[in-house]
């Protein structure tokens, strides 16, 4: 398999690598993960963080543990949730001198030219200066009542669109899960890791199964079709298990992490790995 260079990526991180079983904002976790793309960042690194979590933050802020039933509180504890979310993202990441930025977009943004235009002008420009983007769908807009088909399927979908327009050679996706297996390794014993996957096969299909939490909203089946669309590409994806983001470090270097979908191997950038 031969190795591609490594320089722009984007990392989706999922619900549950940012919010605890009990309800509250897991800080450990965020901390290491702002540790973590600001180290690429100071490494020369150009990176990108599409980031769920705004509906569980919202919750932990009141308090609360079930999601409400009703569309419209949805959207108002995800837009609750997002500037909680917010906030602590630039706490930890200036402890790491890293800036940061915030585009909450819908499917138009990215569908329609002009918007597109737009959204990918302004990624550029932070990028250019250093600054990671921290991107969300806009829960509190994106419904299906509106005029446009304005809903991602899944933030999960959101990273991989995001990733090919932006030209990232690696999309890395964390999750609960070590990566995608032969079975659902919750429900069954001897399921097995497959380490790398070159194309989606109808068997692979077949392995994947639906959200495992009660905060998350996407699962294999989402994980899935952006692997479709980081192939589709000929990119790279990572699909691993984000309960220390710090791992994050060690698929970038070139170390066999969760699940490798791709038909290139990952080449670190020539930089001193003791940086990290």
């Amino acid at each position: 398999m031969e190795s591609k260079m490594i320089r722009r990526l984007v990392v989706k991180v999922g619900t549950s690598s940012l919010v605890m079983k009990n309800g509250r904002i897991n800080l450990p976790s965020i901390d290491r993960l702002a540790y973590s793309l600001s180290a690429l960042n100071n490494a020369g690194y150009q990176v990108v963080l599409v980031s769920s979590g705004a509906m569980g933050a919202g919750l932990a802020s009141l308090n609360k543990t079930q999601r409400p039933a009703a569309i419209a509180e949805q959207q108002a504890l995800a837009s609750l949730g997002q500037v909680e979310l917010m906030r602590i993202y630039s706490q930890r990441f200036l402890d790491y001198q890293t800036r940061i930025a915030q585009l909450l977009l819908t499917r138009d943004n990215l569908e329609y030219p002009l918007n597109r235009t737009n959204v990918l002008n302004t990624i550029e420009a932070l990028l250019q200066q250093k600054i990671v983007p921290i991107i969300n769908e806009n829960d509190p807009v994106s419904v299906d009542e509106l005029d446009h088909h304005t809903t991602f399927s899944d933030n999960d979908e959101l990273s991989a669109l995001v990733a090919t327009r932006i030209g990232a050679d690696l999309l890395i996706v964390l999750s609960d899960i070590d990566g995608l297996f032969d079975k659902d390794p919750h429900k069954n014993a001897d399921a097995k890791l497959i380490e790398n996957v070159a194309a989606l096969t109808p068997a692979i299909r077949l392995s994947a199964t639906g959200s495992s939490t009660r905060f998350g909203t996407g699962g294999m089946v989402t994980k899935l079709k952006a692997a479709e669309t980081i192939l589709n590409a000929d990119r790279q994806m990572v699909l691993c298990n984000g309960q220390d983001p710090r791992v994050i470090l060690k698929v970038v270097n070139g170390q066999p992490i969760g699940t490798h979908f791709g038909r290139h191997s990952i080449k670190p950038l020539a930089i001193d790995k003791e940086e990290f």
